[in-house]
């Protein structure tokens, strides 16, 4: 098997008396794309700076590309790309300027013209850092955390404070990083760019690890129950609706058109309503399945929400 993009054992840190990571385990492989997800306070920040070669740990194993960053932090920088929630540079110089400069940083790097053209920043080349957009700042941003054309990437929080706008093109330029399958760890607060862009998510509260997991799984795992609503285009008559496989509560709506029935086996229970709906001749006029959002697993493992 290959070896771990990053493998972390027992990774602790303290502030004085405050233990901010206690006793972390998990590994992400090449070309994952994994999620770091946790209220304020959770330890995020701390673990991340400690894998980019930041901050020193007070105990535990890691290793980034097989380098300790804590004793190769020279080596990983050469490897790897940061690109945090707020880049503040001087406001006159110039995007081409800043990019050249981050590329002086490195031994190897790609073309700096051809990144600006691919994250729509040429005509911007020589503009002002001051005169720049957010979007426009992010995706020069990401363009310095590219330019070493690096094995990994550490996105911390890369869409906060963006309109909607600007968050879906900074996700569609994260996609088609993640296409190139590059390992990229990342943190955020929006649910739903989790649950499309990652391939794990580990959730985390206190200092620690509470689940670890794809998306899916995680939901999964929720003791928050799936929902199938169906609506009939004429009411039920009087009588008692079946009890499906696995549901675990039917509801009829008082129009008697709406059925609603939460299972904890979502798609065998609608197989079974479906083959009910067409053996006693009734019309469908919508159905839909409501899964358990990964805010809603988040919230039932944390007691938070996310931005908390």
């Amino acid at each position: 098997m290959a070896t771990p993009a990053i493998s972390v054992s027992g990774l602790r840190k303290s502030y004085g008396a405050v233990e901010a990571v206690r006793g972390l385990d998990f590994e992400v492989a090449q070309g994952e794309v994994f999620g770091l997800l946790g209220p304020n306070g959770a330890g995020k920040t701390s673990t991340v700076e400690i894998l980019e070669g930041l901050r020193p740990r007070t105990g535990g194993d890691v290793r980034v590309l097989d380098f300790d960053p804590e004793k190769q932090t020279n080596a990983l920088k050469q490897r790897i790309g940061v690109c945090l929630q707020a880049t503040n540079l001087p406001d006159k110089i110039k995007v081409r300027e800043a990019l050249e400069l981050f590329a002086s940083f490195y031994t190897q790097t790609v073309s700096g013209d051809d990144l600006l053209k691919r994250l729509q920043l040429w005509e911007k080349k020589d503009a002002a850092y001051q005169t720049l957009s957010g979007g426009q700042k992010q995706r020069l941003a990401l363009a310095m955390a590219l330019i070493n054309d690096p094995l990994m990437l550490f996105l911390d929080e890369p869409t906060t404070g963006l309109d909607p706008q600007v968050r879906l093109e900074i996700r569609d330029l994260l996609e088609e990083l993640r296409a190139e399958k590059r390992t990229i760890l990342m943190t955020t607060h929006y649910i739903e760019e989790a649950e499309r862009l990652c391939d794990r998510v580990a959730i985390m509260d206190a200092g620690q690890i509470i689940a670890i997991g794809t998306p899916r799984e995680l939901q999964e795992k929720s003791a928050t129950q799936s929902a199938i609503e169906v609506v009939l285009a004429e009411p039920f008559a009087n009588g008692d609706l079946p009890a499906w496989p696995d549901a675990i509560r039917t509801v009829l709506g008082e129009d008697r058109t709406h059925i609603t029935v939460f299972s904890s086996k979502p798609a065998r229970t609608l197989v079974e309503m479906v083959k009910w709906i067409d053996s006693n001749g009734f019309e469908l006029a919508d159905i839909r399945l409501n899964r358990p959002t990964l805010e809603d697993v988040f919230i039932e493992l944390t007691g938070k929400k996310l931005r908390e």
